[in-house]
């Protein structure tokens, strides 16, 4: 046998071996590469429209910052699921801790398990590496908006830090849009973002003239955000609008919203 009939004999069936053993080779966190279910958010919009369109009561869980706690995140879809009153879910964002491909995966694939249509926004965390790309790639645009039967529903990336200022964040030219085609029909509005104003990572040289933004939204009910990782309701600019923060899913809560034609209520759940 020649010096080259032994290396192929040996080198070739090494090799496929290796080739075939797909889990000897990890992938660098922050490939970017998706696979599975993506453009969630979008379908999600479609399926509460479609489901809530005669209803006058909607009610509806809003979650945030389950970066990390992968366990406490199925123990809220649990429970959340075990409920027969809830029409979607928000999550507030920081499905990731350090942005990595994986971490959004994971959250997406519990996430899944939901029997209620869900939708995700942007965390400061989710904006690390290449977590805004892999956001996008598996929910869709940071900004985007849906309805619940007669509720516009604005959902805005508030990240501002992560951007240096070198992209408009808030973008009130995505508002100004908003504010023009309201749909027919609509009578409130809940703006969800992750960071509110007034925090270190919100652009606060912009803040009043974001608030006046928002007043233009047919029938502002709430403001809803994570970040904080606490419960908090404040009124941030005095004007009677209500911001409310639900806890990081460590502390095991949630908040539980019921929306009707004459306003709002909502109660913090433990699970």
């Amino acid at each position: 046998m020649t010096l080259r009939q032994l290396l192929n004999s040996v080198c070739v069936p090494l090799m496929c071996w290796l080739l075939l053993g797909c889990d000897m080779f990890e992938a660098h966190p922050y490939d970017a590469l998706v696979r599975g279910e993506t453009d969630i958010n979008a379908r999600s919009a479609s399926r509460i429209a479609l489901q809530t369109e005669d209803k006058d009561t909607i009610r509806f869980a809003f979650i945030s910052d389950t970066q990390r706690w992968y366990d406490e995140t199925k123990k809220a879809v649990a429970d959340i699921n075990q409920r027969q009153d809830i029409d979607f879910v928000i999550h507030g964002g920081d499905l990731s801790d350090f942005g990595a491909t994986h971490e959004f995966v994971m959250q997406r694939d519990i996430l899944l398990r939901l029997r209620q249509p869900w939708v995700a926004l942007l965390g400061n965390h989710d904006c690390l590496g290449t977590g805004e790309s892999v956001h996008q790639r598996i929910f869709g645009p940071l900004n985007f908006y849906f309805t619940a039967g007669q509720v516009l529903f604005v959902c805005l990336n508030t990240n501002c830090m992560e951007y240096d200022y070198s992209e408009p964040v808030p973008d009130f030219g995505f508002l100004d849009s908003v504010i023009a085609n309201v749909p027919a029909g609509i009578r409130h509005t809940v703006v969800a973002m992750h960071v509110p104003p007034f925090d270190l990572e919100f652009n606060n040289n912009v803040a009043r003239v974001f608030q006046a933004y928002l007043h233009q939204l047919p029938g502002l009910l709430c403001c809803i955000y994570g970040h904080g990782h606490r419960y908090a309701v404040d009124d941030l600019f005095g004007d009677g609008i209500q911001y409310l923060q639900t806890p990081c899913i460590e502390k095991r809560a949630y908040l539980l919203f019921t929306l009707t034609p004459d306003g709002y209520e909502h109660q913090l759940v433990s699970f």
